[in-house]
């Protein structure tokens, strides 16, 4: 008998004001919640000390969990360029530090997280962490939902794995170098 396969996935809802994050344990065909919270950046004022604190946040949970693959929300398209580049910035440092791990990555857009965890891709929050509760028999929700977000990037994972186009993956550097050479000087 072939033992049950075991993984950690991490999910990342990247922010410069909220960074929420879950983590998952997976045995074959089941997952177990591990760890859902956030990373609180509103009362820091200096844009790049959040960007430090969400690449030192990123790297203290995969020291500390261990993740064998990591799934993080893409950012959606806003009419906000500002707001946009911020968000780019803070998605890019957390994958930075997964990619200085060698843990694989996954982006996942809004949209298809949504899909994966309600069934529909214009889901509230509140739905999707709902939902969330109910699959992963959680007690109770947290009072801000960016924790859940977070977890709902790493279940979405997990109900994608296996299928193709899931989305933007890297294993490392050069697999993002290679797939975002014109973006790389």
């Amino acid at each position: 008998m072939k033992p049950i396969q075991e993984k950690i996935i991490l999910g990342i809802d990247p922010g410069t004001t909220v960074m929420g994050f879950g983590i998952i344990r997976v045995r074959g065909k089941h997952m177990e919640f591990i760890q859902m919270n956030e990373l609180q950046l509103k009362k820091y004022k200096d844009h790049y000390l959040k960007l430090k604190m969400i690449f030192e946040r990123t790297l203290e949970l995969i020291d500390t969990h261990h993740p064998d693959e990591i799934a993080i929300e893409a950012p959606f398209f806003g009419k906000n360029v500002q707001s946009m580049l911020k968000l780019g910035r803070a998605q890019g440092v957390a994958m930075a530090a997964g990619l200085s791990r060698q843990v694989p990555i996954t982006e996942y857009l809004p949209k298809k997280i949504k899909m994966a965890i309600t069934g529909n891709g214009n889901a509230s929050k509140e739905q999707v962490a709902k939902m969330l509760q109910t699959t992963l028999k959680l007690k109770s929700l947290p009072k801000n939902l960016d924790s859940t977000d977070g977890l709902a990037a790493a279940v979405c994972h997990f109900y994608n794995e296996g299928k193709v186009d899931v989305g933007k993956s890297y294993s490392g550097w050069e697999g993002f170098i290679k797939q975002n050479a014109g973006r790389v000087k």
